[in-house]
């Protein structure tokens, strides 16, 4: 049998405690004899209530070849949440109460809230051992409506405030009535005002630079959002950070989805905020246990990109810009903040028409999606605004991941699962087309439309199938500066030695030091200068 995956069971019957009462070291799982020669990566299979992350490992744990490593490749773990997940149902009509917003934290208090799907009415809200306090967001939820009932909670029937207590690892799922009050019958919850409430979503979220609303008098921040998973595409996205705020007049806060970043990322980012003066917040959610999984670590990070970003970040961030990890931005992106989306919830790029020797490449051109577009574009996924407010209007979430849920059944749908959803649903959730210089790429676009590209993508090329590494620094002039400038940084943190310096002359010394530079042989290019 072709034997690709080897698991270790790990699991000890009860929490362990020192003499001095503190907590024992946790389980250990060790592998021997591995292939040396594959590439192989490292992750954790848990209960679907627990939020686990990596919190030390000096490796990429996305690309592990063993013939290349000097010792052992060491990892810890560590159980950050439990989730407390749930169902709402309005008590009248027999339905989910799309957009009804709760909060959940100690008593008195509110530590995170979410909204309610329409898919099964479901919800989901981080929490650790202790006793919680589930109810009404304050604001337009908690004035039309009211909890009239309540399953798997600890406390009687007919309060408002219902108490949670989360005394067990197992998944602890709660079950609410709601029903709207007598004298707001014809009241709709989503109105145009919906995001003027202060706080938001997932509040409790780490950040070390700013956090939740926005103070007053202070220009709104660009919201820019990422994903990155393995240490090859972390040093792609803080390249990219670096060309936003290069190019970028406005404040900029950055949202990184935490599930999949590794420690060395998240030990940095706080030296590049103060280094370049932007916020960051780091989101994570985890895939409800409903909704189709995808068996491929890649296809599942690209269903973060699409399937959730009704419920990913604050209620009052009214516009997100997503731009890939493998992408330079040459322009303000103020612009696309600005441009009117015509009313749809959001904007992509079509695929370039320009480079006419990869025409028999362009699959959206023939077969099923020639027939399902009907003359509209093609549209990448590496960059696209959204309209939160208008996204969550019209349900485009809830959407999104009924027609995912549908397709998905067939394992080989939805090969490029962040791009083909979004087209497929392009007559149910209308996409607005950005103009063609917002993103050029060279396997789609000619040599003559690169002066005016905006931003430029690291896209695949099929035909050539060359590393990213080596058509970045070909394609795009001012990346291997931007690489120096990050690797400066870098030296400086891991020598103890921050501080605020001349840019351009740490740069020279960088250039010229070849145990700083990186390179090209293999994705796991720097595990050991990486922290």
């Amino acid at each position: 049998m072709p034997l690709k995956s080897f698991y270790r069971y790990v699991l000890e019957p009860e929490l362990q405690f020192t003499a001095s009462g503190a907590a024992a070291g946790g389980a250990l799982a060790r592998f021997a004899r591995l292939p040396h020669a594959p590439l192989l990566s490292l992750e954790l299979r848990t209960p679907a209530n627990w939020l686990v992350e990596c919190v030390k490992s000096v490796y990429d744990l996305d690309n592990i070849r063993l013939a290349d490593v000097d010792t052992v490749v060491h990892s810890e773990f560590e159980l950050e949440y439990l989730l407390l997940e749930g169902h709402a149902w309005d008590a009248t009509l027999g339905t989910p109460p799309r957009g009804l917003q709760l909060v959940l934290g100690p008593r008195g208090t509110a530590a995170v809230d979410t909204i309610v799907m329409a898919n099964l009415g479901y919800f989901q809200l981080k929490a650790n051992p202790g006793a919680w306090t589930l109810r009404l967001r304050p604001g337009r939820s908690h004035e039309i409506y009211d909890i009239v009932g309540h399953e798997n909670t600890d406390t009687p029937a007919g309060s408002e405030d219902i108490q949670v207590l989360m005394s067990s690892f197992r998944s602890h799922v709660v079950k609410l009535r709601v029903s709207k009050k007598p004298d707001k019958q014809n009241h709709d919850l989503l109105v145009d005002g919906e995001d003027n409430n202060t706080g938001g979503l997932w509040s409790s979220i780490t950040s070390s630079f700013g956090g939740g609303e926005e103070p007053e008098g202070q220009d709104e921040p660009i919201n820019v959002f990422s994903v990155a998973s393995g240490h090859l595409y972390e040093r792609f996205l803080r390249i990219m950070m670096l060309s936003v705020l290069k190019n970028t007049k406005s404040p900029v806060k950055f949202w990184f989805l935490k599930n999949y970043l590794s420690p060395s990322l998240k030990d940095i980012l706080p030296y590049m905020a103060q280094e370049y003066g932007f916020q960051y917040e780091l989101v994570q959610y985890q895939w409800p246990r409903w909704l189709q999984r995808q068996r491929d670590r890649q296809r599942t990070i690209w269903g973060y990109k699409i399937l959730f970003l009704d419920v990913l970040f604050p209620l009052h961030v009214k516009k997100i810009i997503f731009v890939d990890a493998d992408q330079i931005v040459r322009a303000d992106l103020k612009e696309l903040v600005d441009l009117d989306l015509g009313g749809a919830p959001y904007g992509y790029t079509p695929f370039c028409d320009s480079r006419k020797e990869m025409e028999g490449f362009r699959f959206w051109k023939q077969g099923y999606w020639r027939n399902h577009l009907q003359g509209r574009s093609y549209h990448i996924s590496a960059l696209y605004v959204v309209d939160l407010k208008r996204f969550r209007r019209i349900a485009a979430g809830d959407r999104l991941r009924g027609q995912y849920q549908a397709l998905s059944q067939d394992p080989n749908s939805l090969s490029n699962l962040d791009q083909d959803l979004p087209n497929n649903m392009i007559h149910q959730v209308a996409i607005k087309s950005l103009p063609q210089e917002w993103l050029w790429c060279e396997t789609w676009c000619d040599e003559s439309s690169k002066p005016h590209a905006k931003t430029i993508d690291l896209c695949n090329n099929p035909q050539t199938k060359e590393a990213k590494l080596s058509a970045a620094m070909r394609i795009v002039p001012e990346w291997g500066q931007y690489d120096a400038e990050i690797k400066a940084l870098q030296a400086r943190v891991r020598r103890g030695l921050y501080q605020a310096a001349d840019h351009e002359q740490e740069i020279e010394s960088i250039i010229h030091d070849p145990s700083l530079t990186g390179s090209e042989s293999g994705s796991h290019y720097d595990a050991h200068t990486e922290l």
